[in-house]
């Protein structure tokens, strides 16, 4: 899965140049931007502050991604749902934003030691900088981390907590599986971005509702907001992977399927061979024998099928321009819009105003990141 086994874009800074400060550019919005960046600069300073420890080996191990970057999504959307509230700021939304983010470090750890990933945000993957093992238990500690600053916002940021850590479980232990025998295995693919991806961002949304005093009817709205974009978003990933642009995407052209990840274009693919299409199964049985298991250190070699996995780097790279090319790879960015479209609909129950319009701006400019 992309957000996972792949290289992430070089970190440019915590939040300096991340995707959330490039968002809002409308006039109206200037003063809601002006309001979430200092938002997330506090955010920033309650990460440093919980990120914490004594020992020196757990400090030095779980601040490492945190200290490499990342777009801090989730802490935006907390903040920027906030303002649906009669208190859109208070340290309560920031330490949740704050915790949300630690939750989503902490399953990065164990995502890349699950996937044999070897990059994470332009960065050695920490199991490879140090071991499985430590790798897990960092995440561990992060885990216990944010649960620590959930307990002291109520019962109800407790248990929504809880539901969204057993479906990061879920949704991992249902990837790693895989589906079960005779079940549509693109249903199986975007229930697990659902749950590994989707459950997350839906929460962060939510908390922001909960926590702002703002109408808990919106509270639904905004977690099927936030799902259904946090779908999205990896389905974009899934083209991504496929970008030459290596200068804008940070990663090698097709890293995912060189690792052996059937990503939604190769589940469509494999859809119209079963269906008959002899074009399409060609180049199916080229991706699984040529590419799967081409990249030394592949995450899942068990994907990759017995025989000849070429060392023809051409041939490889030739193959997956093909596929870029292809109509599964359009169907693929057609599948991530109608998830921003479900995205936009669940606002329809919130006031019309520059809120809801950033929303809406939010969702669609996760599936415009260049290709």
């Amino acid at each position: 899965m992309t957000a996972s086994t792949s290289a992430r874009r070089p970190a440019h800074g915590a939040i300096g140049a991340g995707f959330a400060k490039q968002l809002f550019g409308k006039p109206a919005e200037r003063k809601l931007k002006a309001t979430l960046d200092e938002g997330l600069e506090r955010v920033e300073g309650v990460l440093r502050e919980q990120v914490r420890y004594a020992d020196q080996v757990a400090e030095t191990t779980t601040t490492y991604l945190m200290s490499a970057g990342g777009k801090r999504l989730r802490p935006m959307l907390v903040l920027l749902a906030a303002q649906l509230g009669d208190e859109p700021v208070s340290q309560q939304l920031d330490e949740a934003a704050a915790a949300v983010e630690i939750t989503h470090l902490a399953s990065l750890y164990h995502d890349d030691v699950m996937d044999e990933a070897t990059l994470r945000r332009g960065v050695t993957a920490a199991h490879l900088r140090w071991s499985n093992s430590t790798a897990i238990l960092a995440g561990d500690l992060l885990f216990a981390r944010a649960s620590q600053i959930f307990s002291h916002l109520g019962a109800e940021a407790i248990r929504l907590q809880a539901t969204v850590f057993e479906r990061l479980v879920l949704g991992q232990m249902h990837e790693t599986i895989g589906p079960a025998e005779g079940a549509d295995r693109i249903e199986h693919y975007l229930r697990v971005l659902a749950d590994k991806t989707g459950s997350l961002i839906g929460a962060a949304s939510e908390y922001g509702v909960l926590l702002s005093g703002a109408p808990l009817e919106f509270r639904s709205a905004m977690r099927d907001y936030g799902e259904a974009v946090g779908v999205a978003f990896q389905i974009v990933d899934d083209v991504i992977d496929l970008s030459p642009a290596a200068e804008t995407t940070g990663k090698r052209a097709g890293t995912d399927l060189r690792a052996g990840v059937e990503t939604l274009p190769v589940l469509l693919l494999e859809r119209r061979a079963a269906a008959g299409d002899a074009a399409a199964a060609d180049l199916l049985e080229r991706i699984r024998t040529r590419v799967f298991g081409s990249e030394p250190g592949s995450a899942d070699q068990s994907l990759a099928r017995p025989g000849a996995v070429t060392t023809d780097a051409a041939e490889v790279d030739a193959i997956i321009a093909e596929l870029r090319d292809h109509d599964v790879t359009r169907e693929t960015v057609e599948s991530a819009h109608e998830y921003v479209r479900r995205a936009t609909d669940a606002l329809e129950v919130l006031p019309s105003g520059v809120v809801k319009e950033a929303l809406r701006e939010f969702a669609q400019r996760l599936v415009d990141r260049e290709f």
